[in-house]
């Protein structure tokens, strides 16, 4: 299988980057192909809503000219997109979060009987990282993700949140362990 990472974090050795690794190596293990994307290292910019996108249905189509027509058509070849953040303010980082408005491009006709997806079919998954606890946290970050694979027609891979993260990197006893069998049941 063809899997696509979408390092979120702006931190190349902060929690995230560690528990994503984990994840891939477990993947490749497995037999998998492996490519990350880290979006802190990527020009995208925010979503214009010119609807520009919208006049072409079979392609991306975006009138920017950034990187993020490049990490679209990845996720497109990809069987597995994840998708990683650490939790920032209740929410996703900036650089997760201006790809995911730059996706629009990828969808038409959403709410009518004519939406198409360039990414229907294939699976997504979405690992976050956080210092609090799951409730009163992160649970809008996994509700607006279940809400973003059903505008994109997607498939859901999984979702794995490890909290009690520290900026200095601890990290829960469990959380190695998590993150292997997150990326077993992945690609099952």
């Amino acid at each position: 299988m063809k899997i696509l990472t979408l390092l979120g974090s702006a931190r190349k050795k902060g929690n995230t980057a560690c528990i994503l690794g984990w994840v891939e190596e477990e993947l490749k293990a497995l037999g998998h192909e492996v490519e990350r994307v880290d979006l802190g290292n990527k020009k995208i910019n925010g979503c214009l809503g010119c609807a520009k996108c919208k006049e072409n249905t079979k392609a991306i189509d975006c009138i920017q000219k950034d990187d993020a027509e490049g990490v679209l058509e990845k996720m497109i070849a990809a069987d597995v997109t994840l998708f990683t953040s650490p939790a920032y303010f209740w929410g996703f980082t900036a650089q997760v979060k201006a790809l995911m408005d730059r996706s629009w491009s990828l969808v038409s006709g959403f709410h009518t009987p004519k939406h198409t997806s360039l990414v229907e079919g294939k699976s997504q998954a979405l690992l976050v990282t956080g210092g609090g606890q799951y409730d009163n946290n992160v649970e809008p970050l996994f509700t607006a993700f279940g809400r973003l694979r059903s505008f994109y027609k997607a498939e859901d891979a999984g979702d794995l949140f490890i909290g009690g993260c520290t900026i200095d990197g601890q990290r829960p006893e469990d959380a190695k362990e998590r993150a292997l069998a997150f990326a077993r049941a992945m690609v099952k």
